[in-house]
């Protein structure tokens, strides 16, 4: 008999129309890519196309009714995200493209104004290029100082000398989850020790918000960035979380229309929160359905979708472990409390893209290449890595069928 976690995973699966859909070879498809985007399901996509059919019109200048229920709809979604993390108000959520502008928007409108030559900025190995580049751009702008926390052999965080690496820091950026292997980040012993200095800390919460139940408040963060379609919601839409204290004191990142409060040719005054950094007319249409997006997942019970992901992990490293005397190598932490539904691997002498391509063909969609990591995969030594990441409408179904396709790649390519 199917264990229950995993028979409600496959109703849950019923929900996005795009997994029953067979491949142009009519394999069955089993996709593992959640980690790249989310499938979306038949609620958020239905909250698109009611917004464009019953409700589109511009928010907050409209007094018309239509404009005025766009407008209730754009800011209940903004409500949403916020009580979804847990925010102590609307107002300190700000909507942007995705985690990578939210980052780019703490970095010059917080960074430039706060960083000076002689401050440090820490960071960790494990980074996406998004949370990695802007710093570096930012070091360069101020004079500050790039430094890293580095990682095992596993993929783990090193902490014995953080005291030190924490000295003359004023801003501390990393990801809550690493996308290339899983590891979750110890932020409550980061955080508490970086505000011990003065330092200001950001989180990259793309690989953590859909996975499983985030407390920006009981994480005590000043910043915590997240993308809408890794989460179930659309793409081109994702949040900033900021403290009201730091946004309050941050200048506009971009200007225009609607961040302003009143314009003259001499000077302009600037919205209050959180429109002083939504310049110009929003993406209306996807943060609703982002809003239909955490209604969904709430629905589902963020720790259900932790505790089934975990377990899927745990059979997807059980199964693949007769491939390992045959030259798999898996990465990333031993210890599965410590890692997220993500499994980074290569097999023999088979190149990652070679591998997605045979796997492709049995219907299995996985990750190949640097994953936006290359500094971290030119430290562990990899060119490459294949990425299997589960989701919540995974199940043991999409394994078998990974396990199945991984036997007939080694045919193809002659492993032993």
């Amino acid at each position: 008999m199917i264990a229950e976690p995993d028979a409600r995973a496959a109703r849950i699966a019923a929900d996005f129309p795009l997994l029953a859909q067979p491949t142009s070879r009519g394999k069955r498809l089993a996709y593992l890519d959640s980690a790249a985007t989310s499938q979306k399901p038949q609620a958020v996509i239905d909250s698109l196309v009611h917004y464009y059919t019953h409700d589109n019109a511009n928010i907050h200048r409209g007094v018309y009714e239509l404009a005025e229920r766009a407008t209730d709809a754009f800011e209940g979604a903004r409500a949403k995200v916020a009580r979804f993390v847990n925010a102590a108000e609307p107002a300190e959520i700000v909507w942007t493209r995705n985690t990578t502008e939210a980052i780019n928007l703490v970095s010059f409108s917080w960074g430039l104004a706060n960083l000076e030559p002689g401050d440090v900025i820490l960071t960790t190995q494990l980074e996406h290029h998004s949370n990695l580049v802007p710093w570096q751009l930012l070091a360069a702008k101020t004079g500050a100082e790039l430094r890293y926390i580095e990682v095992d052999a596993e993929g783990l965080h090193v902490l014995d000398d953080l005291d030190e690496k924490l000295r003359g820091v004023k801003l501390v950026a990393m990801s809550h989850v690493s996308n290339t292997l899983g590891t979750i980040a110890p932020l409550a012993e980061i955080i508490p020790r970086a505000h011990a200095v003065g330092a200001v800390v950001l989180i990259d919460g793309a690989q953590s918000t859909p996975h499983f139940a985030v407390d920006v408040r009981a994480l005590d963060v000043d910043f915590f960035v997240a993308s809408g379609h890794k989460m179930c919601g659309p793409t081109g839409i994702g949040f900033l979380y900021g403290k009201r204290a730091l946004l309050d004191a941050m200048p506009p990142f971009l200007t225009g229309g609607d961040m302003i409060r009143e314009v003259g040719y001499e000077r302009t005054t600037f919205n209050e929160l959180p429109w002083k950094f939504e310049a110009g007319t929003s993406n209306i249409a996807d943060a609703i359905a982002l809003g239909a997006a955490v209604e969904y997942l709430e629905h589902i019970g963020m720790d259900w979708v932790a505790a089934h992901e975990r377990a899927l992990t745990v059979y997807a490293l059980e199964r693949l472990q007769p491939f390992v005397a045959r030259g798999l190598d898996i990465y990333g932490p031993k210890d599965v409390t410590k890692r997220s539904g993500v499994i980074s691997f290569n097999f023999a002498d088979i190149h990652a893209h070679d591998l997605a391509s045979i796997l492709d063909l049995d219907g299995v969609c996985v990750r190949a290449g640097h994953h936006c990591t290359m500094p971290l995969m030119d430290k562990m030594g990899w060119p490459a890595t294949a990425r299997a990441s589960f989701y919540l409408y995974n199940t043991e179904r999409d394994v078998d069928q990974l396990i199945v396709a991984l036997d007939k790649a080694a045919d193809v390519f002659k492993v032993a």
